[in-house]
């Protein structure tokens, strides 16, 4: 199916949860426990149903996301239930790792074929401080997920004064990996402070910091490690490594391709990341009308984001999905 601007959408990531075992800066504000609440999150078998209908509109491209979606302990089925559709293309899984060890083989044979593991620093000090994690548990889930055959990539956030010493580092162990890694500029999704010269590292300051480092980046227009916007360089002096930059404020023509719509925790179908429009499917689900909510949802999705027009977030980034 097409936008109203002749995209065509064909992605939809699935959120979960919007509980996590972490506190990540950019992610979650200090105290946050929406999830306790409210009781309304989706059942498996809803979630499966909204994909069914998704995958009987053209939707081939699925991606659990959270919160952090491994806290669920019927994950396996819902993985289960999606990657056994009719015309799927991938099955993805959106991690901080902390809990992806022990569960990597049983993903695997669930369907899931890729995983996209958030990793914003390599010192363990710098991490838990972003995180309030545990770096030893992300990196044994990452070489699990590379040893049962997932497609792994890794996700960074860029913080100003928090991990901008980190980058060169992070590149050099994706690199000896064989693994994309993919730098993701700060959005207004958790707090309207984060575009402040203070914490807002953009795309042109980090391939300055990368190049520095690392020597020149040459664009690699036609390699793409997934469904989403990143856009690769390879290093010259680390042959094979694969760098994506994803900048929704630094690039003005971020929106131009984009191919998905989300499903919060809470049933909420969302047109566009940086706008507050949202369809609630609970109707939907509850008179078998999910082809013409999902329908109405790409007719309402607006040609860009208003991350640069003064956007407030009205819940974080947790509570959206991934």
């Amino acid at each position: 199916m097409t936008d109203p601007f002749g995209r065509s959408i064909d992605y939809l990531r699935i959120s979960v949860t919007d509980r996590c075992n972490e506190r990540c800066l950019y992610c979650m504000p200090e105290g946050y426990k929406g999830w306790a609440k409210r009781t309304d999150h989706l059942t498996a078998a809803q979630l499966i149903a909204v994909a069914r209908a998704a995958s009987r509109l053209g939707f081939t491209k699925f991606r659990l996301t959270g919160g952090e979606p491994l806290l669920r302990d019927d994950l396996l089925e819902i993985a289960q239930g999606i990657g056994a559709l009719e015309n799927l293309h991938s099955l993805g899984l959106s991690t901080n790792g902390t809990r992806l060890a022990p569960l990597a083989a049983a993903l695997a044979a669930a369907g899931v074929r890729s995983a996209n593991i958030s990793l914003d620093a390599l010192d363990p000090v710098a991490y838990r401080r972003i995180t309030g994690g545990r770096l030893d548990e992300v990196l044994a889930g990452i070489d699990a997920a590379l040893a049962h055959g997932l497609f792994v990539k890794l996700n960074t956030v860029l913080m100003r004064g928090e991990n901008e010493h980190e980058l060169p580092a992070l590149v050099r162990f994706a690199s000896a990996r064989r693994i994309p890694i993919r730098f993701i500029e700060l959005m207004p999704l958790t707090r309207t402070d984060v575009l402040t010269p203070a914490n807002f590292l953009s795309l042109p300051d980090t391939r300055a910091i990368l190049e520095s480092a690392l020597g020149p980046l040459a664009p690699l227009p036609d390699y793409r490690a997934g469904h989403g916007p990143a856009r690769y360089h390879e290093g010259r002096d680390l042959p094979g490594s694969r760098i994506g930059f994803i900048g929704a404020l630094s690039e003005q023509d971020f929106c131009a391709t984009c191919n998905k719509l989300r499903l919060t925790a809470d049933g909420k179908l969302r047109p566009c990341l940086g706008r507050h429009g949202e369809l609630d499917l609970a109707a939907a689900l509850a008179t078998g009308q999910l082809d013409a909510a999902i329908t109405e949802a790409i007719a309402q999705k607006p040609e860009k984001h208003e991350f640069l027009e003064n956007y407030a977030p009205d819940r974080p980034m947790t509570a959206i999905g991934g």
